[in-house]
Parts: structure tokens; C-alpha cells; sequence
């Protein structure tokens, strides 16, 4: 059964609607059209084949930019219910929310950032912004996927002022300081408890973390200790799982905690008091928080900076700088729809394109244009 919406939360009634009209769907409510837009949109299915951490060859056991924004959802989808907010619209912001996000994960946005300095720079968050604004090609009434304005302010969890001026309506929250809905500021709050979680169980997948270094982190040793003391004789894998899913249930049970708290102490009834708070209030407590800094620090440290990860990050910036340099000097090597694009804002069409590459697509058009053993 759905959940009764608190007052403060986004329904159909407070929302700012679509930027097109559209006839009111007959069997589901307008957020639940969005997730299914979605759903069937082109970049959503590229998630697949997206780095999260891992690059995509690597193995088919590692999560990708596809099973992290499934897990995102269902997290919080769940958070959402206990806090009486709109389900369907933080199921949106959540599949939705990576969109933008180029192939080779934080090393692919870094360099494509590099790349575009001089002509405006690159943020996944506009890009995924972007994408279901302009770039996806589905509908003959309007360019994009035509979402709800709350929909799209979820997506953009970030902006720099010189782009919040350029983005109206959207961007006038960073201008004015004010807050995003409750449903946004859940889902980035969502994303963060499923790539810590996650990243430390991929992590030990790989053989690139270890139990004896995480007992170390206060975040994990507490709640594997408390797995052993239930299951003794517990190993491998389910002691993982165990461990990892138990960390996920407390910091939900915490953020639940926290944000009811502060919603009670700010006197929140309404969305408008939502969006004139002095910060978010969707959060953590600061037990919670400082525990999760220890792990996010430990992951960079010893997960994202290994020297096995940085190998696969190194090459695969040289792969996107060496395609941008290539389509920059000649723009007839891009296809014939991009070039079309390149005549009105060239750099800007070729990071459309190299955004839109999977992993695996973007090393197969590396070879196609640098090797001579590439047939075609």
C-alpha cells in the first residue's frame, strides 16, 4: 500500500509541474511516469556497462553505474516510506541521478572535465541535467523527457552560480540558498550510504581490501563483531553480507532519526518551509557522520587510491583525453549526427558524445582511431 504523504512533502498539488503540458496520465501518477521515462531512456540502459568503481571488463560481479542507481532507488524508496515522502519521486531522482556520469567513473568525469576548461567544463550533474532536458530522443511533442520540475531538481544536486544563472527557475535555489525538497535531499544522502556500503563489499570481492584492515574502521568493525558474537562460526562471503547489511540498516535507522528531529525542531509543515530552511534537513546524526568520514576516508586511502585502481584510472583518462583531442582537430571523424551538433557548439557536442560512451564502447573507439590493427 502507498504511504500517506506528510505536508511537506512533493505531491502532484504543490509540485511546479512540466516544462510542456501534457495530458494527465490515466493509471499512474506523474512521478511514476517520470521513473518509467526513465526506465526506457537510452542513457539508463548504458548504465550497464558504466564504471562504478571497477572497470567494466574487469568482471561481471562488480557493481556498475546500473546496479548502484537500483540499489540508490531501492534504499531510498525504503527511507522514504518512513519518512512519509513521495516514493515515486525519489524513485525518479534515484534511477535518474547518474545519468550524466561518462564512461571510466570519477577518472572519466575528471578528464573530460580537464578537457573542457576552456569551453564552459564538464559536471555529470548538468550533463545528466542535460541528457533528460535535450539529448534523449523519444518524444515528437518536445526534445528530452519532458520531467517534473521536482524530478529534475533532484537530479542537479550541485551547481556553480555562473551555471545556476543560466538554468532559471532550476537554478535559482543556488542563487537564492535555499534547500531542495526532502525527497532530493534524501536521495543524495541515499547515494552515499549505497556506494559506502557497497564499495567496501566490492572492495573485499576484489582482494583489494581486507577484513583485518577494515576491523580497523569504526563504521565496519562494530557491526562485524556483532555478526560474530551472533554466528561464530560464520566466514567468507555471508559474513560480508552480514556485516555490510547491518551497516546499511543503522545509518538508515540513524538518517530516519536524525531528519525527524530536525524536521520537529525547524517547525517544518509545509514545502515552502522545507525550501526556506537555513540547511538540509534531510541528514545524519553527527555520531553517524563522523563515523562515515572515518569510512569514506579509509575507502579513499585504500580502495580508490590503489595502486590497481589508479592503473585503470590512469589509462582511462588518457583514452578520453586522446578521444576529445582527436574530435577537437576533426570533427568529421565523429558521426554524422554530432557533427551536425559540432557546427553550433563543437566542444560541447563531443562531450556530449564521449559522455554518452559505455566503458567498453569508448576503449573500442580508442582502438578504432589510434591503432592500426583495428580493421574498422
Amino acid at each position: 500500500m502507498p504511504n500517506t504523504l506528510a505536508a511537506y512533502a512533493v505531491d502532484e498539488g504543490n509540485s511546479k509541474g512540466r516544462r510542456f503540458a501534457e495530458e494527465s496520465p490515466v493509471s499512474r501518477s506523474e512521478f511514476q511516469r517520470d521513473r518509467d521515462r526513465i526506465i526506457h531512456c537510452t542513457a539508463f540502459r548504458r548504465l550497464e556497462y558504466k564504471t562504478q568503481v571497477f572497470v567494466n571488463h574487469e568482471g561481471d560481479l562488480f557493481r556498475t553505474r546500473l546496479t548502484h542507481s537500483i540499489e540508490v532507488a531501492q534504499i531510498g524508496r525504503s527511507l522514504a516510506r518512513a519518512l512519509s515522502l513521495n516514493e515515486d519521486l525519489v524513485e525518479a531522482i534515484s534511477l535518474s541521478h547518474d545519468l550524466g556520469h561518462t564512461p571510466f567513473g570519477h577518472a572519466g568525469q575528471e578528464a573530460l572535465n580537464e578537457c573542457m576548461q576552456p569551453y564552459g567544463g564538464f559536471e555529470h550533474n548538468l550533463q545528466s541535467l542535460r541528457i533528460v532536458d535535450q539529448l534523449e530522443e523519444h518524444y515528437a511533442a518536445f526534445d528530452g523527457l519532458n520531467l517534473m520540475y521536482e524530478t529534475r531538481e533532484g537530479i542537479l544536486k550541485h551547481c556553480s552560480l555562473p551555471n545556476a544563472r543560466q538554468l532559471g527557475e532550476l537554478g535559482a535555489r543556488f542563487i537564492d540558498k535555499q534547500q531542495a525538497s526532502l525527497e532530493a535531499q534524501l536521495c543524495n544522502l541515499a547515494d552515499s550510504i549505497a556506494y559506502n556500503n557497497h564499495d567496501v563489499d566490492d572492495g573485499l570481492r576484489a582482494g583489494l581490501l581486507t577484513l583485518e584492515q577494515l576491523e580497523g574502521v569504526d563504521a565496519f568493525a562494530r557491526h562485524c563483531q556483532s555478526v560474530r558474537v551472533h554466528y561464530p562460526d560464520l566466514g567468507g562471503r555471508r559474513l560480508i553480507h552480514e556485516t555490510v547489511r547491518r551497516m546499511i540498516n543503522a545509518q538508515a535507522i540513524d538518517l530516519i532519526t536524525q531528519t525527524c528531529q530536525n524536521i520537529a525542531v525547524a517547525g517544518i509543515s509545509t514545502l515552502a518551509d522545507v525550501r526556506s530552511a537555513t540547511a538540509p534537513l534531510v541528514a545524519f546524526s553527527p555520531a553517524m557522520q563522523a563515523e562515515l568520514l572515518q569510512l569514506q576516508q579509509f575507502l579513499r586511502d585504500n580502495l580508490y587510491w590503489h595502486y590497481q585502481v589508479l592503473r585503470e584510472m590512469s589509462k582511462a583518462r588518457r583514452i578520453i583525453a586522446d578521444l576529445f583531442g582527436v574530435f577537437m582537430d576533426d570533427t568529421r571523424l565523429l558521426p554524422p549526427q554530432y557533427q551536425l551538433w559540432a557546427r553550433e557548439d563543437k566542444a560541447r557536442a563531443i562531450a556530449d558524445y564521449i559522455a554518452g560512451m559505455t566503458d567498453r564502447y569508448a576503449m573500442k573507439e580508442h582502438r578504432r582511431l589510434f591503432s592500426l590493427a583495428e580493421g574498422k
